[in-house]
């Protein structure tokens, strides 16, 4: 009875797990990403790469999206990823927004970032995704912050995030691809001189303004088609 029972405990483990091949796999995901971008991105290259089945993959994550965003978070995103903003004051609020993306870009190299922010304008849903489940990533401005921001008083009501989620971005990885610095005093003088006044000047804006780059929707819905005249009208 004892040695039937130990058989069967040992039949029920099965093979030993391996404990780095998932750390194999996302690391072949940040290998690949850079050579061949996101759209290019296969299960069967980063099987390949990492010498695993493309079943390891797919048992881990069901989509690539999936697959792009556990890299991230154990990679590039992964210090201070699920830190929410909220220090009570708004400069303070962007400085920490500031650091984060300079800190992610900095974490992988300046290809890896460009195809990843590229991708996260192309595709919405993957730039939504990697807000919601990385972390904020510093390339937007939380709705949160904007509120909170109005509601004590340091933003006028109407005030919109179109000045930080097209400039901040964009500043720093131009910094990151060129190999400037971007320490606490650039991120101040960025957050002070731009930043700050080009959002209190959005809640008199004359017209209305275009989504930011970095915004997750940059690009403005394409028009509908008109409907086609009634068989009435034809007549």
């Amino acid at each position: 009875m004892s040695y039937r029972n130990n058989s069967e405990g040992r039949s029920s483990r099965g093979r030993p797990r391996d404990e780095g091949l998932e750390r194999r796999i996302l690391a072949a995901v940040m290998e690949v990403l850079p050579e061949v971008g996101y759209a290019g991105l296969t299960y069967e290259e980063v099987a390949r790469r990492c010498n695993a089945s493309k079943a390891s993959l797919y048992r881990r994550w069901k989509t690539k999206q999936d697959m792009v965003i556990a890299a991230l978070r154990s990679g590039p995103a992964r210090d201070g990823a699920a830190e929410t903003i909220d220090t009570g004051s708004l400069r303070e609020d962007l400085l920490c927004l500031c650091r984060r993306l300079d800190r992610t870009m900095r974490a992988s190299d300046s290809q890896t970032a460009m195809l990843l922010l590229q991708a996260g304008i192309e595709d919405p849903d993957l730039c939504e995704a990697i807000e919601k489940s990385a972390g904020p990533t510093g390339a937007r401005l939380p709705q949160e912050v904007l509120q909170a921001a109005v509601a004590r008083g340091e933003l006028p009501a109407g005030a919109d995030p179109f000045p930080f989620e097209e400039v901040v971005g964009a500043a720093l990885l131009l910094r990151r691809v060129n190999g400037l610095p971007a320490g606490e005093e650039y991120l101040a003088a960025l957050v002070d001189t731009v930043v700050i006044p080009a959002l209190r000047a959005t809640a008199t804006a004359r017209v209305p303004l275009p989504a930011g780059i970095f915004s997750g929707h940059p690009f403005p819905p394409a028009p509908e088609a008109p409907l086609p005249p009634s068989t009435e009208e034809n007549r």
